[in-house]
């Protein structure tokens, strides 16, 4: 790993936030000022989510719950509503926990530091850091895969990235790197270099602001960088999801239970099966809705039931009609059943 000395470090810095006061993202409305809340808002949304996605997301929740007080007050359903179609709802269900820990138990004082910052509900190390930074002016680093991809190619950094202990590692080498006068900028201007110049693929290293301090493109050795092995194949699992509706047209719905995937969510009652051999009903497709979680790969099929065999509902059944459906904020999975339903529907009229 290369080691820069403070005059490295000084032109490092320099070079970097002269880059970004010309270049960056400074338009991006979550920059428009330094409110923690704004931050947390955005950060939990950027995670796993593009950049372009999110700016439509963040105005309309914002414009819908302005403050950390609006949130902390607002029906559950609501928040998930304003975060539909973003997924992971787990984090739209933490930043609501973590602004009713900010109002009720902070009385609506935010922690300023990095170290206090992760006693928020649902908070880690990366977003601690973004929001003590960009925030409080502490100056810390925010080592996300940005930071991964960058300072692995700037310094060599050989550790496995895949590995949780590999942060701290990052993190002891970059500390000493981050600007102590402009924290903030610091760590969005690296956001910013590694969508852009230093992106994962086919990076435009030859035109970066931080050719000269890249140790690995120097070396010809970038796209070794980063060290990560290969994450494991999600686990395939062969679900049936129920369609059955009643006299009325309305359709069956089940909320799922309040802790696993789609925890409180309300899709068609879904049961895992062996193999389709297993289904219930009949068959209603010839291929299956494919949805993809971080370790686990659905393969729904849909079924049809005949509506006397649900004629004494479970309590966390429900008849929903249209209009229902689209008040209710649903799991990215539920809109691809609801999809696939309607391509039947097109194909027999």
């Amino acid at each position: 790993m290369e080691n820069w000395n403070s005059k490295t470090i000084a032109a490092f810095r320099r070079d970097l936030l002269a880059w970004y006061d010309q270049e960056g993202r400074s338009t991006l409305p979550w920059r428009q000022d330094t409110d923690p809340y704004r931050v947390l808002v955005s950060e939990l949304m950027l995670q796993q989510t593009r950049v372009d996605t999110v700016i439509t997301y963040f105005n309309r929740f914002m414009a819908a719950l302005p403050t950390v007080d609006d949130l902390a007050a607002a029906p559950e359903d609501q928040v998930l509503k304003l975060w539909e179609g973003l997924g992971y709802y787990s984090r739209a269900k933490n930043l609501q926990r973590a602004a009713k820990y900010v109002v009720n138990d902070l009385d609506g004082v935010w922690p300023q530091t990095y170290e206090g910052l992760q006693d928020l509900p649902g908070v880690g190390p990366y977003t601690a850091a973004a929001i003590a930074s960009i925030a409080f002016n502490q100056v810390v680093p925010a080592v996300d895969g940005n930071f991964f991809r960058v300072f692995s190619r700037l310094l060599k950094i050989n550790d496995d990235i895949a590995q949780p202990k590999t942060r701290k590692v990052f993190y002891e080498a970059i500390a000493p790197i981050v600007d102590p006068d402009r924290p903030g900028d610091f760590n969005q201007a690296i956001m910013d270099l590694g969508t852009t110049y230093m992106k994962a693929k086919n990076p435009d290293t030859l035109n970066s602001p931080v050719k000269a301090y890249n140790a690995a493109f120097r070396d010809g050795v970038e796209d070794q960088y980063p060290v990560k092995t290969k994450k494991k194949k999600p686990v395939r699992q062969v679900y049936q999801a129920q369609v059955t509706y009643d006299d009325q047209g309305r359709l069956l719905y089940e909320q799922r239970p309040e802790t696993g995937l789609l925890a409180g969510f309300w899709t068609l009652p879904l049961k895992q099966v062996d193999s389709i051999e297993n289904l219930e009903g009949q068959q209603l497709t010839i291929k299956p809705v494919v949805h993809i979680f971080s370790h686990r790969r659905w393969e729904i099929w849909l079924v049809a039931l005949d509506n006397d065999k649900t004629a004494d509902l479970a309590a966390n059944q429900a008849w929903l009609s249209v209009a229902d459906q689209e008040a209710l904020a649903l799991p990215k999975v539920q809109h691809k059943l609801l999809a696939r339903l309607k391509e039947m529907d097109d194909v027999s009229q």
